[in-house]
C-alpha cells in the first residue's frame, strides 16, 4: 500500500524545489557576474589596445608629416624663385598662440613684401585644401606682423589624392609634389595664383 500524501510532504516538497531553484538562480547569478567581470576585463584591454594604436598611428603621421617637411623646405626658395617670388627666410613650423586665433605653418617663407605658406601632408586630400584656404583667410589676424604682405599659398603632398592638384590649383594655390629625388611645383605656365 501507498503512503498518502500529506500536505506536508507537499510544503516539504515545494520547499525542496525552491531550494533547488533558488540554488540555480544563484549559479546563474555567479555565472552572468564572471562573465560580465570577463567581459569588463575583454573591454579595458581593447580599448587599451585601440588607445595604443591610434598613439601609434599618430606618432607615426607626425613622422610622415615632418618627413613632408624636410623634403619640401630645402626646395622652396629655388621653387619659388624659379616662379618669379623671391623668399629670403624660411620658419619652419611657424607658431602663434594668440588666444583665439592660434596657427602653425608647416612652412613659411618671407621677403620683404611677401609670404608664401606651404601645408605639407602625407596624403592631400580635397578637405585638407579645404582647411587650409580656410587658414589663409586667417593668416593675417593671426600673424598681423604680415598685415601688409602679398600672400600665397602653396599645398605640397607625396601622395595626392585623384583630382585634388587640380581642385587646389582652382583654389589658387601652387601645388608641390615630388619629383625625382626632390620636389616640384606642378602648376603649368598659366597658372595665376590666389592672393590672400
Amino acid at each position: 500500500m501507498s503512503t498518502p500524501v500529506t500536505i506536508e510532504d507537499i510544503y516539504k516538497l515545494f520547499q525542496k524545489s525552491q531550494e533547488e531553484a533558488d540554488r540555480r538562480f544563484a549559479e546563474a547569478d555567479r555565472r552572468a557576474a564572471e562573465s560580465k567581470a570577463e567581459a569588463d576585463r575583454r573591454f579595458a584591454k581593447l580599448e587599451k589596445t585601440v588607445a595604443e594604436t591610434s598613439q601609434a598611428v599618430n606618432a607615426l603621421t607626425t613622422r610622415w608629416g615632418r618627413f613632408v617637411e624636410e623634403l619640401v623646405e630645402p626646395a622652396v626658395i629655388q621653387l619659388f624663385q624659379e616662379r618669379g617670388i623671391e623668399i629670403k627666410y624660411l620658419y619652419p613650423r611657424a607658431r602663434t598662440r594668440q588666444p583665439g586665433l592660434a596657427m602653425e605653418i608647416d612652412i613659411l617663407g618671407v621677403n620683404e613684401s611677401v609670404a608664401v605658406l606651404v601645408e605639407c601632408k602625407s596624403r592631400l586630400s580635397q578637405d585638407d585644401v579645404d582647411d587650409f584656404v580656410a587658414k589663409l583667410g586667417r593668416f593675417k589676424q593671426s600673424f598681423p606682423q604680415y598685415q601688409n604682405y602679398t600672400t600665397y599659398g602653396a599645398v605640397a603632398g607625396i601622395e595626392i589624392n585623384d583630382g585634388v592638384d587640380s581642385y587646389a590649383y582652382r583654389q589658387g594655390l601652387f601645388v608641390i609634389r615630388p619629383s625625382g629625388d626632390t620636389v616640384a611645383i606642378v602648376n603649368d605656365a598659366n597658372f595665376r595664383p590666389t592672393t590672400w
